[in-house]
Parts: C-alpha cells; sequence; structure tokens
C-alpha cells in the first residue's frame, strides 16, 4: 500500500496541487488501489519533468538533472550545444547540463533573430539569387568579348592597313587565349 496524495505532496517537499497536476498530466501514476508507490513516483517525477518548472528545493538541482534522468544524450547534440556556447564566447566546460543547453538555445535564437532582423532591413541577400546573378553577369561580360573581334576586326584592318580576316583571325586567337586564363580565377561566395 502506498501513499495519500496529501503524504506523498509532504514526502515530496511540494503542495498537495503540484502531486494532482502531475497525476493529471502523466508525470506520475497512481497503483491501482489509488495510492502512490513513492520510489516509483518519484523517478517518474525526475524524468518526466522539465528541470527548468521546478521550484524551492527541487530547483537547486536543475545543473544535476539531465544526468540524474538516466537518459542518454546524442554525442550530436552535446557537439550543438557546445558550438554554439563557444560561438556566444561561453567557455563551455564540463558535462553539458539542461541549463547549458537552455543557454545554448538561447544564444541560436538570438541568433536566427539576428539574421531575420537583417534580411528583413536588407543587408543580407540570398545566396542563390546573388550566386545565379553573378554567373549570368559573367557569361554575358565572356558573350560579348566572344563578339567583340568580329565587330571591330574590319575597322582596325582599316586603319592599320592589313587583312581583315587576318586581323579577325589574330584578334579572336588573343581574346579567347586571355578569357580562358579568366576563367581560372574561382571566386567563393561564403
Amino acid at each position: 500500500m502506498g501513499l495519500s496524495r496529501r503524504a506523498y505532496a509532504r514526502h515530496r517537499g511540494v503542495a498537495e496541487n503540484a502531486v494532482r497536476k502531475a497525476i493529471t498530466s502523466g508525470r506520475i501514476t497512481l497503483e491501482p488501489d489509488g495510492t502512490i508507490d513513492p520510489e516509483k513516483a518519484d523517478r517518474d517525477w525526475a524524468s518526466r519533468t522539465d528541470p527548468s518548472q521546478q521550484r524551492g528545493v527541487h530547483a537547486q538541482r536543475t545543473d544535476n538533472a539531465a544526468a540524474d534522468s538516466g537518459k542518454a544524450v546524442p554525442r550530436a547534440a552535446i557537439d550543438v550545444v557546445q558550438k554554439a556556447l563557444r560561438d556566444s564566447g561561453t567557455k563551455p566546460e564540463g558535462d553539458v547540463t539542461f541549463l547549458r543547453a537552455r543557454t545554448a538555445n538561447e544564444v541560436i535564437k538570438a541568433q536566427e533573430r539576428s539574421v531575420r532582423l537583417a534580411k528583413i532591413k536588407g543587408e543580407l541577400v540570398d545566396r542563390a539569387r546573388a550566386v545565379a546573378t553573378v554567373f549570368g553577369l559573367a557569361r554575358r561580360e565572356r558573350d560579348a568579348w566572344v563578339q567583340w573581334p568580329a565587330r571591330v576586326a574590319a575597322l582596325m584592318a582599316n586603319e592599320l592597313r592589313v587583312d581583315p580576316h587576318a586581323m579577325e583571325t589574330v584578334l579572336d586567337k588573343h581574346v579567347r587565349r586571355h578569357l580562358a586564363e579568366l576563367s581560372e580565377i574561382r571566386v567563393e561566395l561564403r
């Protein structure tokens, strides 16, 4: 036979209302006879309660709640938390606790809001659109240069009094060589 709601509230150090809410929300379960098994209820309460929602005596255990809950935390999640803390200027030291993860989450949300605000202000541009624009400009520039020898060869040949076909052939060869050299340049948009 377990404890009554009132007795379990005294055992837990919380108000009876908190015990009723925990039962209603499913954080702890009643025994078939309607009583509460204190050991089982304590385990359930610890593993199913968000540490940030704890008050009083239980709030002091917030830093160790993740370790005490017995739940495995994926390494990738820990790495993300530590990276976010490093990016914010906070030195990640020791184990990742719920409080540290929450801090990292707030840092990430602040960074996201900052980027969104910069986008709204027009300080940021869409990367795909910028790349497409630069590619289009470079292609038009290349096409203009490829067509240039045919347009000016006759005029230049007349001024220099040389064969127009020979002039166009030489200009075309040198323009294409120059464009090939320019194509070696790699632009990184990061």
